[in-house]
């Protein structure tokens, strides 16, 4: 056979009737950011591009393949082999792409020297664009993934930049596209409980600043009644300018270690009014001036300063990766996911579900030590859904509060979770969604109440409350509780802070066990190695192991706990925000409760000397007392085998 010459240009490929499914012969093309991974799957040839190299798992067989040459078109009713190369770096355009084609049976036309004149290979999305016409399945995924290869590389570009063991080793961080009217496009899949809710942040800074945001500028906020989440967590949002015109949105969210506050981490157990957390920003340009601003009112100046420079960084890549797309039809991407997510909901039945579930506290004190209860009914009509949370507990004296944005998250999460598992993380999915949160409740919280532990636990249980009620309107699909808490632990001491979430037990799924030590709902993070943690902080890790026996019995078992010891070697004040102390995470079919979490103080490592913590608290510590964590463990689904008749 003989090869293409490298300076020809291909003829134009149309592929007719091609979706993108994991089906046998089909052809499944998902790009994600500038690398080529070609890998066999069932009889599928699937495309991946992330980063400039090229990878070949295998040369896939396509069968009755349709070859468009200048001169005519060859029809193959023979298996032909197609060899795909992509060159050049991230966002180059897709002129420098070769694909050449080499045909079996002897036939070697189509290895033969083509004309300078003739067309370059075309794009499926383009010339869906161009003939005026719906993306067809195959160019819709390649869109799609194109835009999501920018948002995972935006949070690529975070993490590796960031100075803080928070966000460079835990990934506590998300990014994500919007459209110019501040919809959502395209998420990557970071953290659940920033995703959901950073829409509300955009339209925040779009409201502060519309169209006067000129090119260059970011927007930095972290108001939780306007748009953000709670005060950690700093949003950077930057427009996207194409010939003077707003095309677009680029953000990102990081979770900063401590913005001040009344204690190490700023998110103080205690703290009953906002102004109490920390720092609080409304949407305002992110200059040098107003970075300062930030970096001064953190007990760790230069990981702030060294964290919102790479959030700036991550926007930039952003930026000009969107840019380069914005010439394509946008609009499809939410229409797509308004489509499949209506479809989802009409083929479910309509009527309304219920489900309760509680909170173990609100705060540390003696008043605080009381149920607070989250509850929702979930009404589908037709292809439209209405959680409604009418009923739940008033807002506390307390940081145990939610804002709106973050109980959207919550049922984002769980709708998506177990009605449309394999969306990709696409805009317009909430569009056929209403949420009914009463202003002034657990779950719209208003000021001037402090809210810091709303996002990282009360989302948890919203979370729980909705998955419970679609467990009733899709049985067989959502598994028992997961462990329902992020196990917040914070220690701060002189010039030093640290804060991480701990994973626990997944509740089991309907066939199989719930895995073991994982972050699970509406965290998506990973753990503090113990190598960098011990390297940045005057911390030790004495214990790290599963926590046998806490998983719940039943048919399929709840995922294990976790227990670890911390030794602290030096002077410290620790807070500890945790859920799941008093009432544990529930099965499923009779399955059974998860362990019940537990905090513990073994002052001087003594274990004869163990002191029981209460779920929220704030204590101060001394060198060599070790602080253990045994986390709750996850909800059972079906009966035990010796309770099963």
């Amino acid at each position: 056979m003989t090869d293409a010459p490298d300076d020809a240009e291909v003829a134009e490929v149309e592929v007719e009737e091609a979706e993108v499914a994991e089906a046998d012969g089909a052809v499944e093309v998902a790009e994600a950011g500038g690398a080529v991974e070609v890998a066999e799957a069932r009889g599928a040839v699937e495309v991946a591009e992330a980063g400039g190299a090229v990878e070949e798992a295998e040369v896939a067989e396509v069968e009755e393949t349709e070859v468009a040459e200048a001169d005519g078109t060859v029809e193959e009713a023979a298996v032909a082999e197609v060899e795909v190369a992509v060159g050049g770096e991230i966002g180059d355009e897709t002129d420098d792409e070769v694909v050449s084609t080499e045909a079996h049976d002897g036939d070697d036309a189509a290895g033969e020297d083509l004309a300078e004149d003739e067309p370059a290979p075309v794009d499926p999305v383009s010339a869906a664009q161009e003939a005026g016409a719906t993306l067809d399945p195959a160019a819709l995924q390649v869109l799609i993934s194109r835009l999501t290869g920018i948002a995972e590389e935006m949070g690529a570009v975070l993490r590796r930049a960031a100075f803080s063991p928070n966000i460079k080793e835990r990934a506590d961080c998300s990014a994500a596209l919007f459209a110019a009217d501040g919809e959502l496009l395209v998420q990557a899949e970071h953290i659940p409980v920033h995703l959901g809710s950073m829409p509300a942040a955009v339209a925040a800074a779009i409201g502060a600043f519309g169209e006067e945001i000129e090119p260059g500028e970011q927007i930095v906020l972290n108001d939780p009644f306007a748009g953000g989440t709670h005060l950690n967590d700093i949003t950077v949002v930057a427009p996207c300018h194409v010939d003077g015109e707003i095309v677009g949105w680029v953000a990102n969210r990081a979770h900063h270690a401590d913005v001040g506050g009344a204690t190490p981490g700023s998110i103080p157990p205690e703290a009953t009014e906002i102004q109490q957390e920390g720092l609080r920003l409304p949407p305002v340009r992110l200059t040098g001036d107003m970075r300062e601003v930030i970096v001064a009112s953190s007990r760790t100046p230069d990981e702030r300063r060294g964290d919102l420079d790479a959030q700036w960084g991550a926007n930039v890549v952003g930026l000009t990766r969107l840019a380069a797309e914005a010439d394509r039809p946008l609009d499809e991407v939410a229409a797509y996911g308004e489509r499949r997510m209506r479809a989802a909901l009409a083929a479910l039945p309509d009527g309304r579900w219920d489900f309760t579930d509680v909170l173990d506290s609100t705060g540390p004190r003696f008043d605080q030590q009381v149920v607070a209860t989250i509850c929702v009914g979930v009404t589908i009509a037709g292809d439209e859904i209405t959680f409604d949370f009418t009923g739940t507990d008033d807002q506390r004296r307390g940081n145990m509060n939610a804002v709106a944005a973050v109980t959207a998250s919550a049922v984002a999460f769980a709708l998506r979770s177990a009605v449309v598992p394999d969306l990709e993380g696409v805009g317009g999915s909430m569009r056929p969604v209403t949420v009914i949160a009463p202003e002034g409740t657990l779950v719209a919280a208003q000021p001037p109440v402090a809210v810091g532990a709303g996002n990282v636990e009360v989302s948890q249980r919203i979370a729980d409350v909705c998955l419970g009620a679609l467990a009733q309107v899709v049985p067989g699909r959502v598994g028992a509780a997961s462990q329902g808490t992020m196990n917040n632990v914070l220690i701060g001491g002189d010039g030093w802070v640290y804060y991480e979430t701990t994973g626990g037990g997944q509740g089991a799924r309907p066939d199989r066990p719930g895995m073991s030590g994982v972050h699970t709902g509406m965290t998506n993070t990973r753990n503090t190695p113990i190598e960098a943690l011990e390297r940045s902080y005057p911390l030790r890790v004495r214990r790290l192991r599963l926590r046998q026996g806490s998983g719940g019995r039943g048919r399929q078992r709840g995922g294990e706990g976790i227990e670890r010891d911390l030794e602290v070697l030096e002077a410290a004040t620790v807070s500890l925000v945790t859920e799941r102390r008093v009432f544990p995470p529930w099965g499923l079919e009779d399955g059974g409760p998860g362990a019940l979490g537990e905090n513990w103080l073994l002052p001087g490592g003594d274990e004869s000397r163990a002191e029981r913590l209460g779920d929220k608290v704030t204590i101060e510590v001394r060198r060599g007392d070790v602080l253990r964590l045994r986390t709750p463990g996850g909800g059972a689904y079906g009966p035990a085998p010796a309770l099963a008749e």
